[in-house]
C-alpha cells in the first residue's frame, strides 16, 4: 500500500481532478506553489459552512480490481458514513494521456463530528486500493490545500498541495479510458477481461466455453447482411421480422440467445466487465452471421452500434457536446469484426416512443429506463449511433405505418445491396 501512494506523489501535480456537481464538472489541480489563484468554485461554496471535505481515488491493483472496488465503494460509503455526508462522483486524470483516468468520490461531511468519517477513511487508506485526501482552508485568505494521506508505516509523510482552478480539458476526461474499457475494438481485448474474471465470476467460464478458440474475421458473406438499430419501441422487432419474411432471410438478434443465462449476472458488474461481456456477444453473433450469410440474406436486430452507443453515452457525463467529436477513433468499427452491408437506424419522436412503450407494457432495461427519464441521455445515445463509422448507415423515420417503413427499407436494401 505504501508503494502505491509513493508512486503517485512524483506525478501528483501533473494530474487534474474533476468533481460532478448537479450534472456539471468542476475541475481543479494540486500545485506545490500558490500564485494567487482564486479557490475553485467547489471550495468557494464551502467557505461559509463547516463542512469537512475529502476525496478518495481508486488507484491500486489491476484494472479489474479497480473496477470491482469502485463499483462497490459508493454503496460502502453510503452505508457506513454518518448522516449528513454528501457523496459525488470524482475522477483524476492527466490531460490528453490515454488510460490515465482514475475514478473515485468526493465527500462533503456536514455531520456533527468528524471522528466517524475520519476513522472510516483512515481504515480504508490502510487496507483498500484508494488514495485519500483531505482539504483545508488556510488561515490567510481564501486559499485551500489538499493533503494526500500516507498510510501508517509508510516512509513518506502526508504531503500538502495548494488547490487551484483548472480549465476544462479539450476532450472530456472519460474519453481517455473508453477504448477497450467502455468500448472494445478487438476480440482479444474483450476476451482477456472476461478471462481475468474467472476467479470472481463463476459465469465467466460458461461464456469462455462458447469462445474456445480465437474468433477470426471471416470473408464477406455471399449474401447481404442488414442490421436494424434503434431505441426500444421504434419498431425494430416488427421490421426485422417483416424483412425476414419479405427477403427469405435469416433473422439473428444480438446479444445472442446463448448468452441469456449469464446476462443477469454480468448486468450487475461494473462497466469494464459488463461491456466486455456484450462485446463478446457481438463476436458470437458475427460467427452466426458468417455461417448463415453463405446461404441467404441475414437480418440482425442490433449489433455493435448499440453496444458502442450506449457505452459512450453512459461513460461521458454532462452535455452532449462532451461526446467525442465526429471522426474520433472512438467511433471506428472494430477491425476484426464482420461489417454489415447496411445499417438502418430507426428514429422516432420521443413522445411517440414513450406512448408505444406504455402500450407494450413490457419491462425495460436499466439503460432504457434512463432513456425515458433523461432526454439528454437519449440525445447522446442517438448522436453516438450516428457518428459510428464503417458500414453503410441510413437513418429512417419510424413514425409512418409499419408497412410504409418496411417498403422504404426494402427500397434501400435493393438500391444499396443489389437485391
Amino acid at each position: 500500500m505504501a508503494r502505491r501512494t509513493v508512486s503517485l506523489v512524483p506525478r501528483w501535480c501533473s494530474r487534474v481532478f474533476s468533481v460532478e456537481l448537479d450534472g456539471a464538472a468542476v475541475y481543479f489541480a494540486p500545485r506545490e506553489k500558490h500564485r494567487g489563484e482564486d479557490a475553485p468554485r467547489l471550495f468557494g461554496d464551502a467557505r461559509g459552512g463547516h463542512a469537512r471535505l475529502y476525496s478518495l481515488i481508486v488507484c491500486g491493483g489491476d484494472r479489474i480490481t479497480r473496477a470491482k472496488f469502485h463499483g462497490e465503494l459508493r454503496d460502502k460509503l453510503l452505508r457506513e458514513l454518518p448522516p449528513g455526508c454528501d457523496v459525488s462522483p470524482m475522477s483524476s486524470f492527466v490531460p490528453d494521456v490515454r488510460d490515465s483516468l482514475l475514478k473515485g468520490y468526493f465527500l462533503k461531511d456536514n455531520s456533527q463530528g468528524s471522528s466517524t468519517t475520519e476513522g472510516l477513511l483512515r481504515d480504508m487508506s490502510q487496507r483498500d486500493p484508494v488514495s485519500v485526501c483531505s482539504y483545508l482552508k488556510c488561515v490567510e485568505g481564501q486559499v485551500w490545500t489538499q493533503r494526500l494521506w500516507s498510510p501508517p508505516g509508510s516512509p513518506e509523510m502526508s504531503k500538502d498541495f495548494y488547490v487551484v482552478p483548472s480549465d476544462a480539458p479539450e476532450c472530456h476526461p472519460s474519453t481517455l479510458n473508453i477504448i477497450n474499457s467502455d468500448v472494445f475494438y478487438s476480440f482479444e481485448e474483450a476476451h482477456d477481461v472476461i478471462k481475468q474474471c474467472g476467479d470472481i465470476i463463476p459465469e465467466a467460464a460458461s461464456v469462455l466455453e462458447l469462445l474456445r478458440s480465437r474468433v477470426e474475421a471471416r470473408s464477406k458473406p455471399d449474401f447481404p447482411v442488414i442490421v436494424v438499430e434503434g431505441l426500444d419501441a421504434t419498431g425494430k422487432t416488427t421490421l426485422t421480422e417483416s424483412l425476414r419474411d419479405a427477403l427469405g432471410a435469416t433473422l439473428l438478434r444480438s446479444p445472442p440467445q446463448c448468452l441469456s443465462p449469464a446476462r443477469a449476472r454480468f448486468d450487475r458488474e461494473p462497466p469494464l466487465i459488463r461491456r466486455a461481456f456484450y462485446a463478446l456477444g457481438n463476436y458470437i453473433t458475427a460467427e452466426q452471421i458468417g455461417q448463415e450469410g453463405m446461404k441467404k440474406p441475414v437480418i440482425v436486430d442490433r449489433f455493435w452500434h448499440s453496444t458502442a452507443a450506449y457505452a459512450i453515452a453512459t461513460a461521458v457525463s454532462g452535455q452532449a457536446c462532451n461526446l467525442p467529436a465526429e471522426g474520433s477513433e472512438i467511433y471506428r468499427w472494430p477491425g476484426d469484426l464482420l461489417q454489415p452491408s447496411l445499417v438502418v437506424l430507426l428514429t422516432l419522436d420521443p413522445e411517440e416512443r414513450k406512448t408505444r412503450l406504455r402500450n407494450r407494457g413490457q419491462g425495460k432495461t436499466e439503460e432504457e429506463e434512463k432513456l425515458d427519464q433523461n432526454q439528454l441521455f437519449r440525445i447522446k445515445v442517438e448522436k453516438a449511433y450516428q457518428r459510428i463509422s464503417g458500414p453503410a448507415f441510413v437513418t429512417v423515420d419510424a413514425s409512418p405505418s409499419a408497412d410504409q417503413v418496411l417498403q422504404q427499407v426494402l427500397r434501400l436494401i435493393r438500391a444499396k445491396c443489389h437485391l
